[in-house]
């Protein structure tokens, strides 16, 4: 199981670093089972690419998916933030990171955290369950 760790914050010159490609599940009402993502290329449909970088706090994630899913607009709509990876035997695990509200005037606590506090790595999924 990959913990949190307390890195230092990290800067990106997003104009001179290239972008990461995260691939993000949504799905209204709760997360996504991890036997949804048991098989390798039948992954849950809904799923959205994104472009990011490291530095990427779970509030901007949260207007990139409302973008592109309409329950996520809603002014009461909660966003349920996970990774899902394998462990160290190959099988998937599903790791709740963080909460964001979909209004812009509610904050979280978790809103201005990072992908990299986050302890991502490349080729997690995104899994975002929109409450």
């Amino acid at each position: 199981m990959r913990v949190p760790s307390m890195r230092p914050p990290i800067i990106v010159d997003r104009e001179k670093t290239c972008p990461s490609l995260l691939r993000v599940f949504t799905k209204t009402g709760g997360h996504h089972t991890v036997e949804d993502f048991a098989l390798r290329g039948k992954e849950p449909k809904d799923e959205v690419q994104i472009y990011t970088w490291r530095d990427a706090t779970l509030r901007e994630l949260t207007d990139l998916v409302k973008e592109v899913a309409p329950a996520a607009r809603r002014k009461e709509a909660k966003l349920s933030f996970a990774f899902v990876y394998p462990d160290r035997r190959g099988r998937n695990v599903i790791r709740n990171v963080g909460m964001t509200f979909a209004s812009g005037g509610r904050r979280g606590s978790d809103e201005n955290r990072t992908l990299n506090d986050l302890n991502f790595q490349t080729g997690d999924f995104l899994d975002v369950a929109i409450l």
